[in-house]
């Protein structure tokens, strides 16, 4: 008999906005309930695409232009979908994965300029329009977010010679765009994508990300009544 299909969660939101700790709290939190969880990202994911990230967040791939920034985007996120995503829905593996399309159509689309249709029509063409089942957006400031992911990136880069700060040093009306981008997502699909404040504590992010995520599965029970009571 094979495994039920199983759940596609994805994270988005700027730069520094902290959705990389709060899927990495949710993955612990869903563990707990003995679930098995594929917790993954995006550029990368698999060795090809880790490689085509190295090229994109590079800032010595300044020159490289916004269509070819979008094509690379998508090579490594058609990759990551047969290697990683179907696969591990396949075997019934609920999929937690830091950035997706909606990534695209709005650092792209919106950050660059390049409008939704595009990045709508790729991802159908070389997608198969694969949505998630629930998108957390993390909605935050604007300049805190950067500033945190500058900070972030720049001690990275310090201790073992990543850098990945490309996007960092864009500017705050590129993602003052690339918000806008997000918030339009939103309006457009609420029944997949669920807008967090995540101007909180991380705690209260956390506990907000746990709500929502167990009233659309039912996946945590006990677990978030407990918190909300205490």
């Amino acid at each position: 008999m094979s495994s039920p299909r199983g759940k596609f969660l994805t994270f988005e939101g700027l730069d520094g906005c902290g959705k990389s700790t709060q899927l990495e709290r949710l993955a612990g939190k869903l563990r707990e309930r003995g679930l098995a969880i594929t917790v993954t990202r995006e550029p990368g994911g698999t060795p090809t695409g880790d490689k085509i990230r190295q090229l994109l967040l590079d800032t010595k791939t300044s020159a490289l232009s916004s269509k070819a920034e979008l094509a690379l985007m998508f090579a490594s996120r058609v990759q990551h979908i047969e290697e990683i995503i179907l696969p591990a829905l396949a075997a019934g593996h609920i999929v937690l994965c830091d950035r997706f399309t909606d990534s695209s159509e709005a650092y792209q689309g919106g950050g660059r300029k390049l409008g939704s249709e595009l990045v709508l029509e790729l991802h159908r063409v070389l997608c198969g329009n694969l949505a998630p089942d629930l998108t957390i957006l993390m909605d935050s400031e604007v300049g805190a977010s950067v500033e945190r992911a500058r900070r972030r990136n720049q001690a990275r880069t310090n201790a073992d010679s990543l850098d990945e700060n490309r996007f960092e040093r864009e500017s705050r009306a590129f993602f003052s765009r690339v918000r806008s981008g997000y918030l339009e997502i939103a309006k457009r699909e609420p029944q997949r994508v669920t807008v967090v404040d995540a101007r909180g504590t991380p705690d209260q992010t956390h506990a907000k990300i746990l709500q929502i995520v167990d009233e659309r599965f039912g996946l945590l029970g006990s677990a978030v009544k407990a918190r909300n009571v205490s």
